[in-house]
């Protein structure tokens, strides 16, 4: 998932899984020349969001193993990344992160659904968790909204 790989790559850079919130936003726009500063504070609002970075005062804490998530060198994120997404999306990618190819999760979502009669969203959690994927925390939310 891009989003995780842009967010994890400043806290590589330095080598730590916290920093202040402008040392973010220069790594990204400045040090990686991939966003705007404007954008680059977008994308921690929508990382926020995601879980995957937690906002103590002016400090970013990475919710994550940063220092073991693959950054290839041609990476470049693009700007769909600065959109929230929806929680099917979020588990979709976490499945195809972890491994399983996005038509075979699509499929197998949809089957769960169908059968289950719930939500897509729950259908992405029940197939993510079949697979043996963590995905507490969008679990917690998901069962909020059942």
């Amino acid at each position: 998932m891009s989003l995780k790989t842009a967010v994890a790559a400043p806290f590589r850079q330095r080598g730590t899984d916290r920093m202040a919130e402008s040392e973010f936003v220069v790594a990204l726009s400045l040090d990686r020349s991939w966003f705007s500063p404007d954008q680059a504070t977008t994308l921690v609002d929508v990382a926020t969001s995601e879980g995957l970075i937690e906002r103590d005062g002016d400090t970013l804490i990475v919710g994550f193993d940063a220092a073991s998530t693959s950054i290839p060198d041609d990476f470049q994120p693009g700007e769909e990344i600065l959109q929230s997404r929806s929680t099917f999306e979020q588990v979709l990618d976490t499945v195809v992160e972890d491994g399983v190819e996005k038509q075979a999760a699509v499929a197998g979502i949809n089957r769960l659904q169908s059968e289950l009669g719930v939500t897509l969203d729950a259908a992405a959690v029940v197939f993510a968790r079949s697979e043996g994927i963590d995905v507490s925390g969008i679990a917690a939310e998901v069962r909020g909204d059942l």
